[in-house]
């Protein structure tokens, strides 16, 4: 698994945690938020809605080419299906 840098906060209801069992939880969390951004997941939960056609589309490769373009369009959106 490819680790990214990245900041979480991460707050423990215990008070008293080993330094072993705080290192576990962290690489648990980013090993579940690594599976969740993955680009095939994002695809099947959003879909593109483009007010300029009138037209909602769901194809992975319209929504994966709007994710990666530099600049955005006027009146394309993206809206989460869950």
């Amino acid at each position: 698994m490819n680790k990214s840098n990245r900041d979480l906060l991460v707050l423990f209801k215990q008070e008293l945690m080993t330094p072993q069992a705080i290192e576990h939880e962290v690489s648990w969390l980013h090993e579940l938020l690594f599976n969740v951004e993955r680009m095939e997941n994002f695809v099947k939960a959003h879909e593109l809605i483009d007010l300029n056609r009138y037209k909602i589309t769901n194809t992975a490769f319209d929504i994966k080419k709007n994710v990666r373009r530099k600049k955005d369009q006027p009146f394309v959106f993206l809206n989460n299906k869950n």
